[in-house]
């Protein structure tokens, strides 16, 4: 199954921008109450925002002209009551939106991280890392930035364009009528050009991702690269990607910036428009300079919520491609799913049937293969580098499923097992081993529910009854020496070890160990072969190797190459196999 995430770009198709809102509405699930109290504050603003050129048209006919400075003073001070109503109310709705748009973020990081979890091991094989963590970070946060500051003010100058509008055409329907024209016109342009702002702006934050991804990967190698004094190579990479930022964000700036002058000439020609008719009215007797003024003030009400409309058009269009980017994670499915338990009569530990496997738009690695692991025995793994023991070893431990065939475990088809049931029988050891920063006690603990709540007393207790409390003294500091997953204070042979312990405690009835001891002393090798020992003697263990020396001990060797896992029968005859292998393959 492929699990690659779309990175050329978004969607060709239009949408109304009610559409676009309303594809983010079920981000807001269980947000009700704070989105009606956000709503009746965009109300009450709009409503003083409305009232106030009414009241400054009556102060001037009624007041002003009769020279009434009592009526005057006593609407200005209604005004006033006006503006602090508005106030309140403006303060209500941004300090209720800033907390809508955390609280959007920290759901939707939780959601994303939950659902790469449920992902299989396909899915990261396919995607880079950096692309992965710029959807958590950049692309959730400018949904937040959009939920805590630009919806609200959307709405918001949306109430106030619709009442502005209706008075405009309920005051003098002519008048009115004459000033929402550039409006039209402006709205009409708005809608030809919406899809290419958001395809814009789809690319810049697919270029973003994509930047991330190459800043990721380049530092974690960057010993490698400083090794090989191939710092240009990092360098031109990294400029490659950024340039490629850098144009497409100056796209979508340009393409989203392009509705501000758009819609202020609009603003501009609405003025003009209602000045130059208004004064032509007032000279016919069938307007007041009251009205004229009221006007002028209205049709700012209506042109400045468009202009700034186009300004939060840009944070929708960022927020819809984000939206669009972390959608796509989210729609992801897992197609290694928990089928149903058939047992079969077979008393091996494992077992494949007719096996065949190939990773997504690629050749087979494996071809109806077929074999069987009886328990308590060594078996050995060996073959040419592409051969396709990790592959095998993969699909022992169900980090991949079989494109035909099937693997069996215990008798019963591995794919029954629950992932917590398989990871109790199952134990995988890579060559270079993954610890999560904490301490050792940590390390040891993690995928151990027996040992996740246990004391350090009883920690100790297993550790001496497994024979392994005196390997604790190759750490200066036992349990309590401090682990950092990317630190260098720790060896290889130190991390390997922590690994080894971390398996040998959870007594798994298969432990794979892939190039497990290929990176280290020789003296760490054989603390880790005493461990292996301490192992009941029921544990099937698979040993994927390249240096023959570490399976002398095997039960029996496969040869794994050409889509073929072959018994090999004695060490002559695995190593001829090796040296012929290696020349053909």
């Amino acid at each position: 199954m492929s699990y690659k995430l779309n990175t050329s770009g978004a969607s060709t198709s239009t949408e109304s921008i009610w559409v676009s809102l309303g594809r983010l509405l079920p981000l807001l699930k269980g947000e009700g109450r704070v989105i009606a109290l956000a709503f009746g504050a965009i109300l009450l603003t709009s409503a003083t925002t409305l009232s106030t050129p009414l009241i400054i048209s009556h102060i001037v006919d009624s007041f002003i002209a009769a020279g009434d400075y009592r009526g005057l003073f006593t609407w200005s001070g209604l005004l006033l009551v006006v503006f602090l109503v508005g106030l309140g109310s403006g303060y209500t709705q941004t300090r209720t939106m800033g907390g809508l748009g955390r609280r959007v973020l920290f759901n939707l990081r939780n959601a994303l991280f939950t659902k790469l979890q449920e992902l299989p091991v396909g899915f990261f094989n396919q995607n880079r890392a950096g692309d992965l963590i710029s959807r958590i970070n950049n692309d959730t946060d400018k949904l937040n930035q959009f939920f805590a500051q630009a919806l609200m003010q959307f709405l918001g100058n949306s109430v106030l364009i619709v009442g502005a509008g209706i008075l405009l055409l309920t005051l003098n329907p002519r008048l009115g009528a004459a000033a929402l024209v550039p409006a039209v016109l402006v709205l009409g342009v708005t809608q030809l050009i919406s899809g290419w702002v958001k395809r814009a702006s789809f690319k810049s934050l697919q270029t973003l991702g994509s930047l991330s991804g190459e800043v990721q990967e380049s530092l974690a190698n960057f010993k490698v690269i400083v090794a090989f004094n191939r710092l240009d190579y990092f360098r031109t990479a990294f400029g490659l990607a950024n340039d490629a930022n850098y144009q497409a964000s100056t796209r979508a700036g340009v393409a989203s910036n392009l509705f501000i002058p758009l819609y202020g000439l609009a603003s501009n020609l609405g003025q003009l428009v209602v000045l130059a008719y208004g004064i032509t009215l007032i000279g016919q007797g069938e307007l007041s300079v009251g009205l004229l003024i009221g006007f002028l003030l209205y049709v700012n009400n209506f042109y400045n919520p468009l202009r700034q409309i186009a300004t939060i058009w840009a944070s929708l269009q960022l927020a819809l491609a984000g939206l669009d980017r972390i959608s796509e994670v989210l729609a992801m499915t897992s197609d290694m799913k928990v089928i149903a338990a058939v047992p079969s009569a077979s008393d091996a530990v494992l077992a494949f049937e007719d096996v065949s496997f190939h990773y997504p738009d690629g050749e087979d690695v494996l071809r109806s293969v077929s074999f069987a692991l009886e328990r308590g025995k060594t078996y050995a793994m060996i073959g040419p580098t592409g051969g396709g023991k990790t592959t095998t070893a993969s699909l022992m431990a169900r980090l991949f499923d079989p494109t035909h065939g099937r693997v069996m475990l215990d008798g019963r088809d591995i794919r029954s097992f629950t992932p917590e049931e398989r990871a109790a029988k199952i134990g995988f050891i890579l060559q270079e081993p993954f610890l999560f920063t904490g301490t050792v006690r940590d390390n040891i603990r993690y995928g151990n529910p027996a040992l996740v709540s246990a004391s350090n007393e009883e920690l100790t207790s297993r550790l001496d009854a497994a024979g392994l409390s005196r390997l604790l003294a190759r750490f200066d500091n036992g349990l309590d020496t401090a682990v950092t997953s990317s630190s260098d204070a720790m060896s290889l042979g130190q991390k390997q070890l922590v690994a080894f312990v971390r398996a040998a405690l959870r007594n798994p009835e298969l432990l794979i160990l892939d190039e497990a001891t290929a990176n280290i002393d020789t003296v760490t090798e054989q603390l880790l072969d005493e461990i292996l020992g301490q192992l009941p003697k029921t544990t099937t263990k698979v040993v994927i190797a390249h240096r023959l020396n570490t399976i002398d001990d095997a039960d029996e060797i496969f040869f794994v190459n050409g889509g073929a896992v072959t018994r090999a029968g004695s060490m002559e005859n695995a190593l001829d196999m090796l040296m012929h292998g290696a020349m053909t393959s």
